[in-house]
């Protein structure tokens, strides 16, 4: 280590360190202190590009877009298995009933702007199977984190992916025998679903170096934005081209590609770079040197959970705070866009699945340059990560509520 590191790290140069730089200083993360050992000429840096860690990277990113192409395929789907009334029963609203608030649709020449789904659901049925996904989503957090540390990250998140892919392929069959057995396979969807997020966590502090890890997590993570993008207006499309009187070709699509995933997940992913059989001894070195004394052991029991101590720990609130928001927020918009542009602005199917799928376009984009800019910052000592994250989740957040709002 040359003595101007050196000095950095101790802190004596001052508040703005070396050359603007951030010092190293007693409140700086894990992240922050690796940043001087892993620049060390000791430990080589393995190429990213065509390495096993991004193979992993790349892998999630497409569990991911299978993910939100698995959860949101209803969103749209609803829209035309759900019966227009004012279609079926003859549309005889006066028109001092007309809601002003509501765009006015026009007939097209075709007539092909209405399409008359096969079910009768009011809006609290249709809200309750909308909602039922989450039912299942919620139980499933905590447990699949621990199960992937004690079980491995492969098995947990391939076969929980394939339940619900399973389950997407059921949902015609189910829906025509009663609503509730499709609020049924929702709730397994969500079970499924839910293990995803926390079992990727757990298997990339075993693959992410930790200059790197922001922008494996965050390419990783954009898959969901992909799958929106995706899903919304391809369903739109099936529900109008598709078979099965379209909507019912969604659920086979989505399930089958469901499947077609789990079977290369579980052929190119490892829990542990230790245990990949096709990595390389210097990108095996490099992650395991750069991980070194992070990893605890499943196996050691010297040290407890602090869960006391996260419970009564007020930046773990303010990130669960911070979290529910913007969820909150996201899903709303995420389960009802399709209806609101079919209701509202009266926009026909195929419009109705590419307009909903555009605002996931922009999360996309800002998903990645925020997580390679993050690193950029970190690497470089510019801010410090608890900063870093600090800003990015506030810009992030008001940013969104403002565009809400303006809608």
């Amino acid at each position: 280590m040359t003595r101007t590191r050196e000095k950095e790290r101790n802190g004596v140069n001052g508040i703005n360190g070396v050359n603007g730089k951030v010092p190293y200083t007693e409140e700086s993360t894990a992240a922050d202190a690796l940043y001087f050992r892993i620049s060390e000429p000791s430990v080589k840096t393995a190429p990213l590009c065509c390495s096993s860690r991004l193979m992993l990277s790349f892998m999630a990113f497409l569990g991911c877009v299978n993910l939100y192409a698995l959860r949101v395929n209803l969103s749209v789907a609803i829209v035309c298995m759900v019966a227009d009334t004012d279609v079926a029963h003859g549309n005889n609203t006066a028109a001092s009933d007309v809601d002003t608030d509501v765009c006015v649709s026009q007939p097209s020449s075709n007539g092909d702007d209405t399409m008359n789904g096969e079910f009768y659901w009011d809006k609290q049925t249709q809200g309750i199977i909308l909602g039922a996904f989450f039912w299942g989503y919620l139980w499933t957090q905590i447990a699949g984190g621990w199960l992937a540390d004690h079980y491995g990250g492969k098995y947990v998140l391939g076969f929980s992916m394939l339940a619900s892919a399973i389950a997407t392929l059921l949902m015609p069959l189910g829906t025509r025998l009663h609503w509730m057995v499709l609020v049924g396979l929702r709730v397994v969807v969500g079970l499924g679903s839910g293990v995803v997020f926390p079992t990727l966590a757990s298997m990339f502090s075993h693959w992410a170096p930790p200059l790197e890890r922001t922008k494996l997590i965050a390419f990783a993570y954009a898959g969901a934005q992909v799958g929106n993008v995706i899903t919304m207006p391809l369903s739109g499309l099936l529900c109008k081209y598709g078979f099965d009187h379209g909507w019912g070709s969604i659920f086979y699509l989505f399930g089958t590609l469901g499947v077609i995933w789990f079977i290369g997940w579980m052929w190119l992913v490892y829990d542990t770079p230790s245990l990949h059989p096709r990595i390389s001894e210097l990108e095996r070195n490099y992650i395991e040197s750069s991980l070194k004394g992070q990893i605890r052991k499943t196996t050691d029991k010297s040290k407890k959970i602090p869960w006391l101590t996260f419970l009564t720990s007020l930046p773990v609130w303010a990130i669960i705070v911070a979290q529910t928001c913007a969820d909150w927020g996201a899903y709303t918009l995420l389960t009802n866009i399709p209806t609101f542009m079919k209701e509202i602005l009266k926009l026909d199917i195929t419009k109705n699945g590419l307009f909903s799928a555009i605002p996931y376009v922009g999360y996309w984009l800002c998903t990645n340059i925020a997580g390679f800019s993050a690193d950029y910052i970190r690497k470089h000592n510019l801010l410090s990560t608890t900063a870093v994250r600090k800003s990015y989740q506030f810009f992030g957040t008001y940013f969104f509520t403002a565009k809400t709002i303006a809608i």
